[in-house]
């Protein structure tokens, strides 16, 4: 799991800007209540944060998804691997989200076991 360092003593950074997703190619609109930081089509994302909405990592590595799972609290969380350092990160989902919300089907076949 990577190491969440202190960044300017902030934990969370809110940064809910659209952005074009490396990994698809399709537009990925702002949720307007947090930080969107994964696409909801591929659910990929980019190793930019040290603090959640921070973009202080310099890797820049393509985040992919590679399971979820449920939380009884949160939703479903996705655990990504970065292609560039091999860190892995967890992010909530935004299945529930109005606007552009995350490919259902795709984290049900995530949380299933692999061989």
């Amino acid at each position: 799991m990577e190491e969440r360092i202190p960044h300017s003593g902030k934990r969370f950074s809110k940064n809910d800007s659209g952005f074009i997703c490396k990994n698809c190619g399709k537009e990925v609109l702002p949720l307007g209540y947090t930080s969107r930081n994964h696409c909801p089509f591929c659910l990929c994302s980019l190793h930019v944060d040290i603090n959640p909405g921070d973009r202080a990592n310099p890797c820049g590595g393509i985040l992919r998804p590679i399971r979820t799972e449920p939380d009884p609290k949160r939703g479903y969380i996705i655990t990504h691997r970065c292609d560039r350092c091999g860190a892995t990160v967890r992010n909530k989902t935004a299945h529930e989200a109005k606007v552009q919300p995350d490919d259902t089907d795709l984290i049900i076949r995530l949380t299933a076991p692999r061989d």
